[in-house]
């Protein structure tokens, strides 16, 4: 008997093995919530998980205000910062990923949508590109983000982004302040990889990928040995150099906006004029790629990396494009992109990686669902809390 309930301990749910469904409506509140359920709620998604309808259950405890400020926010947040860190205040790339899931919409659409979420005139300070107080004050008022959000058009929100630049919150401020703004703009395309596709560039390095885009600022001979670029350099920057230039036209400034205002700076897009960021040190390698616009390439979609699943979705008929929305595009298409919002909602609901065979098989059939479902995030949140309320 002790074996058992320690195996049960291992597997997480020896305190549930035989669960009730007043037992199960509970844990599962708490896992999406993180608050306890009122008598009613309780009552209520116990009567559905004894009558056959736990997805039901889930989708009544999901209406708590709480899975939109506080799971919802944490899901988004480690997103928004170098450090994957939830302890950041609320922005603008936080609320459109939390108002595109509230809101059931096409979740591929975060990584290419003409949209922000903002929070419309719950707060005194409007919405502005060039700081962050409007979010702030959202959250230190305790502003109810379920209810709040509001959807816009980046186009019309910010005076640059109206020349077609706006790429769901890959050009938002909060993004284009991590990840846009020293460096090269790689940095943006790890963290998309990193985020939304759970991959790693060490990860996925190639080293048999043409390196034809591989910039001028890499040198061919580190340490003076062609060799190590060969073996080991080029496995990345063949196929990240190729899929960088979509980012060409962008920079995060400290000082654009008015300081008058407050403002401390936001996003630059400069169409048909590559950011200067992209030319420097051309002198490391002076025959290597020099980028000229805002043209990509995808070369992972072949090689070791064709097991991502590109354009898993019939929807990009290209392995090439131009600009920052049809490279998210080419990547929300991916199947690598369905399984890794199953990975972090299963981590964030079940409170643990996935560690079973079980488990792995469960990761799986939440990323067809989420196709299935027109990338409706809501339904493997739901199904995620069923998993893992116990039996």
């Amino acid at each position: 008997m002790l074996g058992f309930l320690l195996a049960a301990v291992l597997a997480g749910g020896a305190a549930v093995a035989s669960a009730a469904p007043r037992d199960q409506a509970r844990r599962m509140h708490d896992r999406l919530v993180g608050t306890p359920p009122s008598e009613a709620v309780l009552t209520q998604m116990e009567n559905l998980i004894a009558g056959g309808d736990p997805m039901g259950a889930a989708m009544v405890a999901m209406q708590n205000p709480d899975f939109y400020n506080t799971t919802l926010k944490n899901f988004a947040a480690v997103t928004t910062n170098v450090g994957g860190s939830v302890f950041v205040p609320l922005n603008d790339m936080t609320a459109t990923i939390i108002g595109l899931i509230r809101d059931n919409r096409d979740f591929r659409e975060v990584l290419y949508a003409d949209v922000v979420y903002t929070g419309g005139n719950s707060v005194p300070t409007p919405y502005s590109p060039f700081n962050n107080q409007h979010y702030q004050e959202l959250e230190d008022n305790g502003v109810d983000l379920s209810t709040a959000l509001v959807a816009r058009a980046q186009s019309t929100t910010h005076p640059d982004l109206a020349q077609g630049g706006a790429a769901g919150v890959q050009t938002t401020r909060a993004a284009a302040e991590a990840y846009f703004s020293a460096g090269t703009n790689r940095r943006m395309l790890y963290h998309i990889f990193d985020s939304f596709l759970c991959r790693k560039f060490e990860d996925i390095q190639d080293v048999t990928r043409t390196p034809d885009r591989v910039r001028q600022d890499v040198t061919r001979s580190p340490g003076g040995d062609s060799g190590i670029y060969l073996s080991s350099c080029v496995g990345c920057h063949a196929g990240m150099d190729a899929l960088a230039g979509a980012y060409a036209y962008y920079h995060f400034d400290p000082n654009a906006g008015d300081p008058n205002n407050g403002d401390t700076g936001g996003l630059v897009y400069t169409p048909n004029a590559v950011q200067p960021k992209y030319l420097q040190n051309a002198g490391t390698f002076p025959t290597g790629f020099q980028t000229v616009d805002d043209s990509w390439i995808n070369y992972w979609r072949f090689g070791t990396n064709s097991v991502l699943g590109w354009n898993w979705t019939n929807a990009v008929s290209s392995d090439r494009g131009t600009g920052a929305a049809a490279l998210g595009r080419e990547l929300a298409n991916s199947y690598a992109f369905a399984e890794c919002q199953a990975k972090r909602v299963f981590k964030t609901v079940c409170l643990r990686e996935p560690a079973t065979y079980q488990d792995e098989v469960q990761v799986q059939a939440m990323a067809s669902s989420l196709r299935q479902s027109g990338y409706n995030m809501k339904q493997i949140f739901a199904e995620s809390a069923v998993y893992c309320m116990g039996q």
